[in-house]
C-alpha cells in the first residue's frame, strides 16, 4: 500500500473543508468554522491498486501563511480550490501555484485546478470559460468544477491528482534506469578501451626482442691465400 500526502489550498471560505470532508467521510459541512489545520486519511481503490491517503485541509490564504510552506514542502499532489462565486480566490491562486513550483523546485507538480461550489449558479461570478483559460495558461493543469453539496466531481479531483502522482514516479523510475543502462554500457566501452593500448604495447616488445632470439647470419668465410713456390731449373 503506498502513502500519498496530498494538500488543499485556496483562500478562506472556498470550501475546501466542504470538499474534503465530503470526500473522506460522505457528509456536507453547512456551516462555516475557518480553518487552521486538518488532517484525514482515507485508503482507496486507484486502478487496481490500494492507496493510503492522507489529505491536508490547509487554512485560507491569509491566515497563517508561514506554515503554509510547510505544507508545501511535504505534500505530493495539491488541489488549488477557488468558488466560483468569488473572483478573487481565482486570481489568489496565480501567487500560490507559483510558490508550489519554487518550493517544489519542478514544473511539473501534480496538482489539480478546482473551481468548488458550482451549485449556485445565481451567485457565480467566474465562468467555467475562465477557469479553462487559467488551466491553459498553467500549462493545461486539470481543470475541475465540483459542488461538494451535491458530491459533483469531488472523488475525481483527489484521483486525478494521485493518478499524477503515480505517472511521474513510473516516469522517474525509468528515466533512472535508462540512465544506470548507459552507465553500465559507457564504463564496459571504456574498459575496452583501456585494454586496447596495453596489447599493442606488447606487440612492440615483441618486435624489439625478436632479432635478439633469432637466427643469426652466417659471417661470410675468409679466402686462404695461396703460397707461390720458387720452381728449381737444373742445368
Amino acid at each position: 500500500m503506498r502513502d500519498y500526502k496530498l494538500v488543499v489550498l485556496g483562500a478562506g471560505g472556498v470550501g475546501k473543508s466542504c470538499l474534503t470532508v465530503q470526500f473522506v467521510q460522505g457528509v456536507y459541512l453547512d456551516t462555516y468554522d475557518p480553518t487552521i489545520e486538518d488532517s484525514y486519511r482515507k485508503s482507496m481503490e486507484i486502478d487496481n491498486k490500494i492507496f493510503d491517503l492522507e489529505i491536508l485541509d490547509t487554512a485560507g490564504v491569509a491566515q497563517f501563511t508561514a506554515m503554509r510552506e510547510l505544507y508545501i514542502k511535504s505534500g505530493l499532489g495539491f488541489l488549488l480550490v477557488y468558488s466560483v462565486t468569488d473572483r478573487q480566490s481565482l486570481e489568489e491562486l496565480v501567487e500560490l501555484r507559483e510558490q508550489v513550483l519554487r518550493i517544489k523546485d519542478s514544473d511539473r507538480v501534480p496538482m489539480v485546478l478546482v473551481g468548488n461550489k458550482a451549485d449556485l449558479e445565481e451567485e457565480r461570478v467566474v465562468s467555467v470559460e475562465e477557469g479553462i483559460e487559467m488551466s491553459s495558461k498553467w500549462g493545461k493543469v486539470p481543470f475541475y468544477e465540483t459542488s461538494a453539496l451535491l458530491r459533483s466531481n469531488v472523488e475525481e479531483v483527489f484521483v486525478d491528482v494521485v493518478r499524477q502522482i503515480i505517472r511521474n514516479e513510473l516516469e522517474a523510475a525509468n528515466a533512472n534506469a535508462s540512465a544506470s543502462a548507459g552507465l553500465g554500457a559507457g564504463a564496459g566501452a571504456g574498459v575496452a578501451r583501456a585494454e586496447a593500448p596495453a596489447g599493442r604495447e606488447k606487440t612492440a616488445v615483441s618486435r624489439d626482442k625478436a632479432p635478439v632470439g633469432g637466427p643469426k647470419k652466417p659471417e661470410p668465410k675468409r679466402r686462404k691465400k695461396s703460397k707461390k713456390k720458387n720452381a728449381c731449373v737444373v742445368l
